[in-house]
C-alpha cells in the first residue's frame, strides 16, 4: 500500500500491532528504490499476508522521512506493535531483502500446517489446537457447504468474529439450506423477484443480502442490487 504523511499513523503505526509492516522509503529519482521496491513485494507477499508493505514517497510526504530521521535512500523500517525493530539502508541483494522480511514473519504453528493439509481429519485437529483459528475454521465450513452440510458450516461459523470470507460461506450455507441455487444461471431474476418483497418480507430481504454475499464486491451487478435494495428500504 501507498502510505501519506497523513495516512501514516494508522496504517502503519496502529496496524502494525496487528502484522509487521514493512517501511519502504523511496523517491522516483533514486535508482536503487526502484530496483529494490520490487524485491520487497515478491519477499512480503511470499509471506502470504504474514507481513505487510507499505511504500513511501519521500518527495511527497517528507513527515514520514523526518519521524525516521534519514539521510539517504532506499531505506527501509520494520515496524511492530508500534516500534521499529529491524531496519537497512540501500539496496541489498535479493537474499539478504527475503530474509530481512521473513525473521518478521512468525514461523506456522502446527495449526497452520495442519489448514495447509486441507482435509477434514487436520482441519477439525486444527481447531483442536486453536479453537478460534480463522482459517481452519472456514476451510472446514467451506468442506461442510461443498458436502451439502448447510448446518454444520453454519455451527461451525458462529465460533468465529465476522470476517469477509465467513460471511460469504455464511450466506451460501442459509441460501443451500434453503434450496436457493446460487449458480449465475437465473441469479438476477431472482434477485428482481426478491426485490419486490424485500420491505416486508424478512425472509427475502436476507435472501436477497446471502445472493449479493455469494456474489461477491468483485461483480458489478452487487453494488446495483444494493442501491436498489437501499432504495427499497429507505
Amino acid at each position: 500500500m501507498d502510505v501519506t504523511d497523513q495516512t501514516f499513523t494508522d496504517a502503519v503505526l496502529t496496524r502494525s500491532n496487528d502484522v509487521p509492516i514493512v517501511v519502504d522509503l523511496w523517491a522516483p529519482w533514486c535508482g536503487p528504490c526502484k530496483t529494490l521496491g520490487p524485491m520487497l513485494e515478491k519477499a512480503v507477499a511470499e509471506t502470504g499476508g504474514a507481513v505487510e508493505l507499505a511504500k513511501v514517497n519521500v518527495d511527497e510526504n517528507p513527515r514520514v522521512a523526518q519521524t525516521f530521521q534519514v539521510q539517504s535512500i532506499p531505506a527501509v523500517f520494520a515496524i511492530h506493535n508500534g516500534q521499529v525493530v529491524d531496519s537497512f539502508i540501500g539496496a541489498l541483494p535479493e537474499a539478504q531483502v527475503t530474509a530481512f522480511v521473513q525473521r518478521l514473519a512468525p514461523a506456522p504453528s502446527e495449526a497452520d500446517q495442519l489448514v495447509e493439509a486441507g482435509d477434514e481429519a487436520s482441519l477439525r485437529r486444527a481447531l483442536e489446537l486453536e479453537p478460534d483459528h480463522v482459517g481452519a475454521t472456514e476451510a472446514l465450513a467451506r468442506l461442510f457447504v461443498d458436502r451439502g452440510d448447510a448446518a454444520e458450516a453454519l455451527a461451525a461459523l458462529q465460533r468465529l468474529p465476522e470476517t469477509e470470507t465467513g460471511r460469504a460461506l455464511a450466506a451460501e450455507a442459509r441460501l443451500l439450506e434453503a434450496g436457493v441455487d446460487v449458480s449465475d444461471d437465473g441469479i438476477v431474476s431472482k434477485l428482481d423477484e426478491l426485490l419486490e418483497r424485500v420491505r416486508e418480507d424478512d425472509a427475502a430481504r436476507q435472501e436477497f443480502v446471502d445472493l449479493l454475499e455469494t456474489m461477491g464486491s468483485a461483480d458489478p451487478r452487487t453494488n446495483e442490487y444494493r442501491r436498489a435494495l437501499a432504495a427499497r428500504l429507505f
